[in-house]
């Protein structure tokens, strides 16, 4: 599956221009992070890779292939909850891989353990906090065991002590072998968990760059205007 490269791509829904000449490698090891203001394309770059979207233009490649297959998991901004119990929603996406039941559960409440919800495990999950709901979405994700995990703003609107505790799993995620492609805009979370940055603005990719290497000298106009206007004092790159 690895590298996805994306060359030349656009993406024009109804003649709108999002994304246009798109060209990026992302390989298979690591925590990439999308970096950019909102309405640059972020979370559209995210749903191609997933197979969501279609390719307006140019061409889209997930190694040798030319369609994504079933060793990505994709966890949204609003993750999807069932009225059901935590456990089943752990679960869920287990029962397409043609497990039995209690071998579904039971990697569904490991899951649950590594992400600190296993004693909620037999709660309905409509009772679960914005965090909780998150880091339940994460353990779903996880239970499939991906390569890829795409994670479109994981922790928008969640408090600091959810995010700390939803970076805590992707790290640990990251750690446990899985590739980590994630959006945000928020800087701060981007230079605590990215091993390399991608850069979008105004639908192309101004930047792709080890994320030691981005923050400390940024390349494109864009990108140091955006760290500029992120932070609460004024910065001078190295040169």
């Amino acid at each position: 599956m690895f590298p996805i490269e994306f060359k030349s791509v656009a993406f024009r829904p109804q003649g709108r221009s999002v994304l246009d000449g798109v060209d990026l490698r992302v390989d298979g090891e690591g925590i990439s992070v999308v970096l950019g203001p909102n309405g640059a394309g972020k979370s559209v770059l995210l749903r191609m890779i997933a197979g969501l979207l279609p390719v307006s233009e140019g061409r889209l490649a997930w190694g040798s292939a030319s369609r994504p297959d079933e060793s990505i998991a994709m966890v949204f901004q609003q993750p999807m909850i069932l009225r059901a119990s935590v456990l089943d929603n752990a679960a869920l996406g287990l029962k397409p891989l043609g497990l039995a039941r209690g071998e579904r559960l039971r990697r569904a409440l490991d899951m649950l353990e590594r992400v600190g919800l296993a004693n909620r495990a037999g709660d309905s999950a409509r009772l679960l906090s914005g965090g909780e709901r998150q880091r339940l979405a994460l353990a779903r994700a996880w239970a499939v065991r991906p390569r890829l995990l795409l994670l479109d703003e994981p922790t928008a609107n969640l408090d600091p002590s959810a995010v700390e505790a939803v970076e805590r799993i992707i790290r640990g995620i990251r750690t446990d072998g899985c590739k980590v492609l994630l959006t945000t805009h928020n800087l701060g979370q981007a230079t605590r968990l990215a091993d390399d940055v991608v850069f979008l603005a105004d639908g192309h990719v101004q930047e792709h760059a080890p994320a030691q290497r981005f923050f400390a000298r940024p390349r494109s106009t864009a990108a140091r205007r955006f760290i500029q206007a992120e932070l609460p004092w004024r910065i001078r790159f190295d040169e």
